[in-house]
């Protein structure tokens, strides 16, 4: 029961890493392309300036704000298995450290960017009748059906990956900040497919946008809790180089 199944470990990572990747690639997965833009001048409705290129989807890719949490430890996880512990109780929370700032630093700026859609998209579908005419143009139309087939492909991998951790280390499950990890994940794809069904085809794209922003808030709370978490580390690393150089001064003084 205490010995770990690499292959089944392994698996899992890779499991975690294409949840990512399909997640951070959706926009190209769910082919949202950019209507016409002269279409709405034609109906003699001014476009606000920076509407985005790529008008929907934005909540599948900001899934990848918590699932990155998951595999970043997952990753750590694996390191402990190939590196000596020393290295790895050296190396644990520094990386923790830089990689919980990259994604706060990351989420808030999408964060941002999430709320300015959603402001505009609000502001223009309240605008009637040109302003809505606009937004019909530019964001009624969202692929539900597609998201709801690269979601359902999300799950299943993250299905796999869970799986494949409980196979290859029953004491994973004994792990409070995994097992959080892993059910704020799996929240993700039931927020997400919640908030995209809940509404008219038309209105898709700001419950989306609503998901997004849920998100991007989990993602940085998660972050300041791998912040909070890789300190006690950090001064344990420290307190280790400071002995080790005291011992290796003194031998060489002897």
């Amino acid at each position: 029961m205490d010995r770990l199944r690499t292959p089944f470990f392994f698996v899992a990572l890779v499991a975690l890493g294409l949840v990512v990747a399909v997640e951070t690639g959706s926009s190209l997965l769910l082919g949202l392309t950019t209507p016409a833009l002269d279409t709405a001048t034609q109906l003699g409705a001014d476009v606000p300036p920076g509407v985005a290129e790529r008008p929907g989807g934005l909540a599948v890719s900001y899934l990848a704000l918590i699932d990155v949490v998951l595999l970043g430890t997952a990753v750590l996880m694996g390191v402990a298995i190939l590196a000596s512990k020393r290295v790895h109780a050296r190396a644990q929370g520094v990386a923790t450290l830089i990689g919980a700032i990259i994604l706060i630093i990351t989420a808030l700026v999408l964060l941002f960017v999430a709320i300015a859609k959603l402001i505009l998209m609000v502001s223009l579908l309240l605008a009637f009748p040109f302003g809505t005419i606009v937004y019909l143009i530019l964001f009624g139309s969202f692929p539900r059906g597609e998201a709801a087939v690269v979601l359902s492909l999300i799950m299943f991998l993250k299905v796999v990956a869970v799986v494949c951790l409980v196979v290859a280390q029953q004491r994973f499950l004994q792990n409070k900040g995994l097992v959080a990890m892993v059910i704020t994940s799996l929240l993700g794809n039931v927020v997400a497919v919640f908030l995209h069904g809940i509404v008219p085809g038309v209105l898709v794209s700001i419950t989306d946008a609503v998901a997004a922003i849920v998100f991007a808030v989990v993602g940085i709370v998660w972050a300041i809790v791998l912040i909070v978490g890789s300190v006690p580390a950090i001064v344990r690393a420290v307190q280790v180089t400071v002995e080790s150089a005291k011992q290796l001064k003194a031998a060489a003084a002897t």
